[in-house]
């Protein structure tokens, strides 16, 4: 996720609807599965449209209204929030969804989405590999490719982008429905892999996506950044998030130590830009 958050940035936009939305697909994947009595593949395939729809709007109406991301996706994730407690609640009856592993091609579900694999003897999550490719893919995509141009230029000065012909509105939706297709993959393997949902999962999970990005050198203003920062950014979030465990400090302080991350990435970030343009000078 955070590195299709941090796609996103770059391009000048947030989308704070990235967390809940993780939910809403795991979600998805429960009750069509488990309520409706159908194939987990075609849970997920569910699920996967009903995330590109809520992105594809988020995209639009930001293109379109010219209102602030931020305003955009804090209503989609108000909306999200109440649709995950209420239709999980009509439902099942609870706030959560249970028996994923009873549905019809489980199985094959969790070798592409939950299983470990040994290398070098240690167990190592599907879902580390994904990360990896994914970051792979993202870099290239940025790096190597027009649309990585494109997302750029839209992030470091929309107007200017759009007088040099570069499709504004046509990136901005596309980001967007890539963070929407990160939530459903991350929404789909949680679901595999605990085979149970609650309704309030994804909540809050968006600001760390944020933070993971901004960690790794991405620019609140957009314009600048990196799906390799991104990945950095997240490992070393994880890093200290189990790291406060491991050495038997008080979990409560955990949200103390991210916003210190969180600032002092900013200031950095800050003061390299401000190098990098008296070098230019």
């Amino acid at each position: 996720m955070a590195v299709a958050v941090a796609l996103l940035m770059i391009g000048g936009h947030f989308d704070l609807s990235a967390g809940v939305m993780t939910g809403t697909t795991a979600l998805t994947v429960g009750i069509v599965a488990t309520e409706l009595h159908q194939s987990i593949w075609v849970a997920i395939a569910v699920a996967l449209v009903l995330a590109l729809a809520v992105g594809f709007l988020n995209g639009w109406l930001v293109t379109r209204t010219g209102l602030p991301s931020f305003i955009i996706t804090l209503g989609t994730f108000l909306m999200l929030q109440g649709l995950n407690l209420g239709l999980t609640k009509l439902f099942t009856g609870t706030v959560s969804v249970g028996g994923i592993a009873s549905a019809p091609g489980y199985g094959a579900a969790e070798m592409v989405f939950a299983s470990r694999l040994n290398i070098g003897g240690a167990a190592i999550r599907a879902a580390v590999l994904w990360w990896v490719l994914f970051t792979v893919l993202a870099s290239y995509v940025l790096l190597r490719t027009r649309f990585g141009n494109w997302v750029f230029a839209t992030g470091g000065d929309d107007v200017a982008a759009r007088n040099v012909g570069v499709p504004a509105r046509r990136t901005t939706i596309t980001l967007f429905l890539t963070t929407a297709t990160a939530a459903w993959f991350v929404g789909t393997t949680l679901a595999v892999r605990l085979t149970s949902v609650q309704a309030n999962t994804g909540t809050g999970q968006e600001l760390i996506y944020i933070v993971a990005a901004v960690i790794g050198g991405c620019l609140l203003t957009g314009g600048f950044g990196s799906a390799v920062g991104a990945s950095l950014g997240a490992l070393i979030f994880g890093m200290t998030q189990l790291g406060i465990v491991y050495l038997n400090w008080d979990a409560d302080w955990f949200y103390f130590f991210l916003g210190a991350m969180l600032l002092l990435a900013v200031l950095a970030n800050r003061l390299v830009r401000r190098y990098a343009e008296a070098a230019r000078r």
